[in-house]
């Protein structure tokens, strides 16, 4: 069971990203343009949000509170937010974006390697959470703004 775990916590991002560029490709061309400029919004101002965030929560990681080795060698740094389930949520919300069925498919991964880095011993829930949180919130803003600037400028 701790393979499985230290597998998922590791290296589950990696699929979930190729299955978020697959899910997107397969949207067709016409779609295209609109996912690449979700995502060159979207992605980085995720990441932004979640760097301001960890300066202002600090969440001692698990191991370091308890005392124990994590089935995951990590540094004893702040675990809020945690990467790995900041990047799998925003790939999922830029998906669900786009096509819901395909982002609650994403969606669940991201939950699934949540899961794993919390079972690993390198992170506490509210640092997934705290991840969710930060992708949905900057997605839905991204995609609220697009949409504004689309109905403006086609009124135009």
């Amino acid at each position: 069971m701790n393979t499985i775990i230290t597998l998922g916590a590791e290296y589950l991002y990696i699929p979930v990203a190729l299955l978020s560029l697959y899910f997107l490709w397969a949207e067709g061309k016409s779609k295209r343009k609109s996912i690449i400029i979700f995502a060159i919004i979207s992605l980085p101002l995720t990441l932004a949000i979640a760097r301001i965030a960890g300066h202002f929560y600090y969440d001692p990681r698990p191991f370091v509170v308890g005392n124990f080795t994590p089935l995951v060698p990590h540094a004893p740094d702040n675990g809020f937010p945690s990467d790995h389930a900041l990047l799998s949520s925003a790939l999922a919300a830029l998906v669900f974006v786009f096509n819901k069925k395909k982002g609650v498919v994403t969606g669940i991964l991201a939950l699934l390697i949540g899961y794993f880095r919390v079972a690993s011993g390198v992170h506490h829930w509210v640092d997934i959470i705290g991840s969710f949180v930060i992708s949905a919130f900057t997605a839905a803003s991204v995609y609220l703004v697009l949409s504004r600037y689309k109905k403006e400028n086609k009124t135009s």
